[in-house]
């Protein structure tokens, strides 16, 4: 049982267990609750919050929890709030026009899924592999820094700046970025939004890999910029597609992930790589790198290819990555990278947009990263999710044969099939939910007409094999239930 289900079930009991007392009378102990049903002392401190933030019970710091008075602050009558909807409205002659953001696409696999269901929807790692012991290590030697709750450089601590500059440029670094090049950022999707609000006005067309991130496409769209797609193929984006939608379009930005893309896993071949960047350069476009996935190779990946931004001398790539997919989903460390004038720009909405990334994480990444823990993680990770990956393919093959895969990429954390034609994506995964297992639906990941009904299904939230046979099954269950009549999961083939 993981410990947010452990905190459900002893909110539920203690609910009904209130009532046996009267208001304003003590609770037993937290001892006693959690001798009473062996519990952690933090399941039952989480249960208690939960309670008190439903108003059943009122805690006091050293006494214990009561159950609460009834008859509490009224609960006001609701006010009229449909003015904000033209006050949220952009104006213009022909009047308001809705200006909506939609964070949907990100929320799918931020939302924790409800008690016992089976998450092939998470965006992060299980927290068995995550370096729990390493960060609470590296965060206490960083507590006790001379200077740790101090204001930070705006630009961030410059040993990891460096840090981040030499990880880039990869061995040798001669063409790559320098610690001067680079700036912290509160994670990845901090640094992608600042990156897009740097590079191009509202309005502006934006040019993306067909599908892609959700989360990238929400930052556009909030921006006010307008996402145009350019296909995807096994070996990643299309340079002739590129550039015909370069001088259709007049775009001045192109957002890819060369590296593991998300969500089809591609990686961009070395003969497109040097094209792709031509290509921006002479159109006097910007290629905006997300290289989220390089942590993320699993042990059979073999030689990486280099970042683009490790061979830029003319700054065409922005290069953004993060410690939080390799380390926690709390660890918002990333960076931007960039050379010439823009990182003027970049550097100036950074500020005005956060200041800076709180110097206690700062110094807790660098704590990290330069502790003998670091490679043995990165070795941990990579030779823990390659089995996932395989059994997740080959349980999918034995049970669902109906849901075609790609080729499974060896990096990233999940894998992206396709359901059969005529299937319905929200009645797909409403079934998959009701079975208890979370899948992430692939509409979101396009942004424009999806040629198909996908589903990105990861593994490495999971928290190993035997949990993702069981979250098959209950995937095979809901096949049954939602694909169009003879395309189900059907009986699993014999192993």
């Amino acid at each position: 049982m993981t410990e947010r289900s452990s905190v459900a079930e002893l909110a539920g009991i203690l609910r009904r267990e209130v009532d046996r007392y009267s208001p304003g009378e003590r609770l037993p102990s937290s001892r006693a609750l959690v001798e009473r049903y062996r519990v952690s002392p933090v399941t039952v401190s989480r249960a208690l919050a939960q309670l008190a933030a439903e108003g059943v019970v009122v805690t006091r710091p050293g006494a214990g929890a009561y159950r609460a008075e009834p008859g509490g602050p009224a609960t006001p009558a609701p006010g009229d709030t449909s003015w904000q909807e033209v006050a949220l409205s952009a104006q213009t002659a022909a009047g308001p026009v809705p200006r909506s953001v939609d964070a949907s696409g990100v929320l799918v696999t931020l939302a924790e899924p409800p008690p016992g269901v089976i998450e092939f929807n998470g965006g992060y790692l299980h927290p068995s592999l995550q370096p729990e012991r390493a960060l609470a290590a590296a965060l206490a030697r960083a507590g006790r820094r001379p200077g740790a709750w101090n204001r930070p450089p705006t630009d961030g601590l410059p040993e990891l700046r460096s840090w981040f500059a030499r990880q880039i440029a990869g061995p040798g670094g001669e063409g790559g970025p320098t610690g001067a090049d680079v700036l912290i950022t509160a994670g990845g999707q901090s640094a992608l939004t600042t990156a897009l609000r740097a590079l191009a006005p509202p309005g502006a067309p934006v040019l993306v890999e067909s599908p892609t991130y959700p989360g990238m496409l929400a930052v556009a769209r909030a921006a006010g910029q307008r996402p145009v797609p350019v296909p995807v193929d096994a070996d990643g984006l299309r340079p002739e597609l590129l550039a015909a939608a370069l001088r259709a379009t007049g775009a001045r930005v192109l957002v890819c992930q060369p590296l593991f893309q998300n969500p089809t896993g591609a990686v961009l071949a070395r003969e497109r790589r040097r094209e792709v960047v031509r290509i921006a350069r002479e159109a006097g476009a910007f290629v905006v790198e997300d290289d989220f996935a390089r942590s993320l190779a699993h042990e059979d990946a073999g030689a990486l290819p280099p970042p683009l931004a490790a061979d830029d001398p003319d700054g065409v790539v922005v290069h953004l990555r993060s410690l939080t997919k390799i380390t926690s989903p709390s660890l918002r460390v990333g960076v931007l990278a960039a050379r010439g004038p823009v990182l003027e720009r970049l550097r100036a909405i950074h500020v005005v947009d956060q200041f800076f990334v709180p110097r206690p994480l700062q110094e807790a990444a660098l704590e990290l990263v330069g502790s003998p823990a670091w490679p043995r993680h990165l070795r941990s990770v990579a030779a823990a999710l390659r089995p996932r990956r395989d059994h997740l393919a080959a349980e999918l093959r034995r049970q669902v044969p109906a849901l075609a895969q790609t080729a499974a990429p060896r990096g990233g954390f999940h894998l992206w099939v396709r359901a059969p034609e005529g299937t319905d994506e929200a009645a797909l995964t409403g079934a998959a939910l009701r079975a208890g297992v979370a899948v992430t639906p692939g509409r979101p990941y396009f942004c424009a007409e999806p040629p198909a009904v996908h589903l990105r299904l990861g593994f490495a939230a999971t928290a190993g094999t035997a949990e993702i046979t069981e979250g098959v099954r209950r995937l095979r269950t809901a096949c049954a239930e939602a694909l169009p009549h003879g395309a189900g999961g059907g009986e699993p083939t014999p192993r």
